[in-house]
């Protein structure tokens, strides 16, 4: 660490995974290997829905633009963490550094808010199933998505040019890409301020759109509950379980990560964390709603069969 206010500095170094330097090219093959494959899920995903006539309809619009955001998120962060694992700590630009935050901020908050979109559309489908092809229309659904993306551009932009503002004590970054969390230890005296900061945008972030999805999912869970029969209920409850179930998972890592103080912060545990929510996570989601819908599986074997 560099004493002293390097408010100046023009570059960082990522230390990566130190600790475990024995283990980078496993890791760079594993990380390599789950990011072509992520590439290639979502990929097949958004071309099987904008291919088949039978899924243009909002669930599976929303479910493209989570594939693009997936794919966008990912590639924000595996190209640093690759160079990482290759020739071990990287020198990063600060302007690098500070586009990478943004981009990282833009692409995770409008998927915060897109998952509570498609929270949105499985409440009227299932609440109002009369009124659904009208509430969720086409211009409703591009607004809605064009809001996730505006929310997205101004959480990074703020966040990321307080945070680039500020006076800076130390130059090397115990991560492996420009993490907000890790990026705190840099900043020089009292940090408090920045971390408030950070919880405050948590919470509009993360907690905002998840206790959208909490209330949706309240009706929807009373809606089925009444339906007369079992068949009902179980056809209801299948066209919301995916979405549910990666809901679960991104907000689960991303929560743990960011909602808390920082004297809680533990790089090791961390780095793992932020692996779950930003590697992982993009590939598990095109896997859940394939494997768990019969119309995509549907649609992926008559594109199989044409091929």
């Amino acid at each position: 660490m560099i004493l002293g206010n390097l408010s100046g500095v023009s570059e960082f170094r990522l230390l990566g995974f130190p600790e475990i330097s024995h283990l980078h090219p496993l890791l760079f093959v594993i990380l390599l290997s789950l990011y072509i494959l992520t590439l290639m899920a979502n990929t097949v995903i958004a071309f099987i829905i904008n291919s088949d006539n039978t899924l243009h309809t909002p669930m599976y619009f929303f479910l493209t633009q989570l594939s693009c955001l997936d794919i966008c998120y990912l590639s924000v962060i595996i190209p640093t963490i690759l160079e990482n694992l290759m020739v071990g700590t990287v020198s990063i630009s600060k302007t690098r550094c500070a586009v990478q935050m943004f981009f990282f901020l833009f692409f995770g908050v409008a998927e915060c808010f897109l998952l509570a979109a498609m929270s949105l559309d499985r409440y009227f489908a299932i609440c109002y199933p009369l009124h659904y092809t009208i509430i969720m229309n086409s211009r409703v659904c591009r607004s809605l998505v064009a809001g996730t993306y505006i929310c997205g551009t101004a959480v990074g932009l703020v966040h990321t040019l307080i945070t680039f503002s500020s006076p800076l004590c130390g130059s090397a970054i115990n991560h492996f890409f420009c993490e907000i969390q890790p990026f705190l230890d840099l900043l020089c005296g009292n940090t408090f301020p920045s971390e408030i900061q950070v919880i405050v945008v948590a919470v509009f972030a993360i907690l905002s759109p998840f206790l959208l999805i909490i209330y949706s999912y309240i009706r929807i869970i009373s809606t089925i509950l009444q339906m007369a029969s079992a068949e009902s209920q179980q056809k209801a409850f299948s066209t919301c379980s995916s979405h549910l179930l990666v809901v679960t998972l991104f907000y689960g890592t991303a929560g743990s990560m960011y909602l808390r103080p920082k004297y809680s912060y533990c790089a090791s545990v961390d780095k793992f964390l932020s692996l779950s929510y930003s590697v992982v996570t993009p590939l598990l989601n095109p896997v859940i709603y394939s494997l768990r819908n019969k119309e995509v599986k549907g649609a992926l074997r008559k594109k199989w069969k044409k091929i």
